[in-house]
């Protein structure tokens, strides 16, 4: 019995110390997305949709051929369903933009070739906002966008 109460003080102080020296920056850190391959910080730095295409290499055009569906009004900001399809030949990503969010880019789906442009989430508003769906055809960044309200919430509070 004693051997084990001695067992759990030496395992508490080692984890002690392990937190101490991570907090510190002492250990060596997880792979962060900042060190992945194909990761842009401009894009998740950018504050609108143009930036957005800027940093991309692109141009952006809104486009029949991309359509978003979402509510009218979110009850929550921290949850909003939002669905985005593309009709257009050639789609190898298609992303969310939120105009008014902290990061305007919420997320970017990469597609494979034969894949169908069609994509369903819930994402995370912080207030009422355009919000973009758009599909990258080539050079080109196809675009439409809707209105919603938020009324509760939301990744601003």
């Amino acid at each position: 019995m004693n051997q084990s109460r001695r067992q759990v003080m030496q395992l508490g102080a080692g984890a002690t110390v392990a937190g101490l020296a991570a907090t510190a920056g002492l250990l060596p850190s997880a792979a962060q997305a900042a060190d992945a391959p194909g990761w842009n910080r401009a894009l998740f730095e950018a504050r609108s949709l143009e930036e957005i295409a800027k940093a991309m290499g692109v141009t952006a055009t809104a486009s029949s051929d991309v359509s978003i569906v979402g509510p009218d009004i979110a009850e929550n900001g921290a949850v909003v369903p939002v669905g985005i399809k593309s009709s257009a030949a050639g789609v190898t990503m298609l992303g969310i933009v939120v105009e008014k969010n902290p990061t305007a880019l919420v997320a970017t789906f990469q597609l494979k070739e034969g894949s169908v442009p069609s994509i369903a989430t819930r994402i995370k508003m912080a207030k009422t906002s355009d919000v973009f769906a758009v599909a990258r055809v080539g050079d080109k960044l196809l675009y439409s966008k809707k209105e919603i309200k938020v009324t509760l919430g939301g990744c601003g509070g």
